[in-house]
């Protein structure tokens, strides 16, 4: 039987891959909005994972879009911490 050995650089990026689709999936069943920190968080997250696995297989069009993907949810992160008024459980602003 052959032995299949996956680079540990190669499960992180996985692992970056699934927390995206996961927001998007709870995006879309709408068990998270984009106004919630979590969904930012999995966001980025999963952005940086697939960016760190990009160091070891350098792709210029991937680690753009996951460059973008990170600041821009950074951005979602610090627009959430900074609002003097705290969202409702369904992230929606009072």
């Amino acid at each position: 039987m052959l032995a299949l050995s996956i680079p540990f650089f190669e499960i992180v990026g996985m692992m970056g891959v699934l927390q995206i689709l996961l927001a998007f999936l709870l995006l879309q069943l709408d068990k998270l909005t984009t106004r919630t920190l979590t969904y930012q968080l999995l966001n980025a997250v999963g952005a940086a994972l697939i960016l760190y696995s990009l160091c070891f297989r350098f792709n210029l069009s991937a680690v753009t879009i996951e460059t973008c993907w990170l600041l821009i949810s950074i951005y979602g992160i610090v627009r959430i911490l900074s609002r003097t008024d705290k969202p409702d459980p369904n992230g929606e602003a009072k």
